[in-house]
């Protein structure tokens, strides 16, 4: 009977390791599928991370969009935006020769005067009439009248006497547009139009020339 006992006992003790064992693995199954709802929720959290960046970066390019398809003038401050205010173009034309210089400023049909100057109108003596500074100071009070009547922009049309006379323009000449681009007046174009004699008529001075 003794081994019929330790038989019992030994299978007793076995039948308990078993249910110990058999309890156990439940456990080892629990942390295990713990780890696994671990790693699928990191990886949702990661899949959820990206798609917040493409979100972002969608929005993104959605603004750059938006702004190269707008007008560039609306977001400009108020103070940086300006008027549009009405001016007119005219045509200035420089008559220098070595006794004078004339300014005469007209509109950009050449039908109306605008104003004119010259060089006598501003020096006493008439050897100064043709000098620089007498070319640079009717320009000026030519440019003041100009733009005192809307004038802003300005053709240049430079010319000597030309035909049978001199073909180089006088010493004024350069000193008038020099006063007229320092004045404000914005010069589009500058153009000499010096006529030029094609079997015109006879030059003075005679046979043997003009005698000094």
């Amino acid at each position: 009977m003794s081994d019929d006992d330790d038989e019992k006992e030994i299978k007793e003790k076995e039948d308990d390791i078993d249910e110990d064992e058999t309890e156990e693995d439940p456990v080892e199954d629990d942390t295990g599928e713990e780890e696994v709802d671990e790693e699928e929720d990191e990886e949702t959290d990661d899949e959820e991370g990206e798609a917040g960046d493409g979100v972002q970066e969608g929005d993104e390019d959605d603004d750059f969009e938006i702004l190269e398809t707008k007008k560039e003038r609306r977001y400009l401050p108020k103070l940086f935006q300006r008027k549009k205010e009405s001016y007119y173009q005219g045509i200035a034309h420089i008559f220098s020769s070595y006794n004078d210089t004339i300014i005469t400023i007209t509109d950009i049909t050449g039908a109306e005067t605008i104003a004119r100057q010259s060089g006598g109108m501003i020096v006493r003596s008439q050897r100064d009439e043709s000098s620089p500074y007498a070319a640079m100071q009717a320009a000026f009070r030519a440019s003041r009248m100009a733009k005192d009547k809307g004038v802003r922009e300005i053709h240049v049309l430079v010319r000597a006497p030309g035909g049978s006379g001199a073909k180089t323009p006088g010493p004024g000449a350069q000193s008038a547009v020099r006063a007229l681009s320092r004045s404000g007046l914005r010069i589009l174009r500058i153009e000499e139009v010096t006529p030029e004699p094609h079997d015109g008529c006879r030059r003075k001075g005679g046979r043997r020339g003009r005698r000094v």
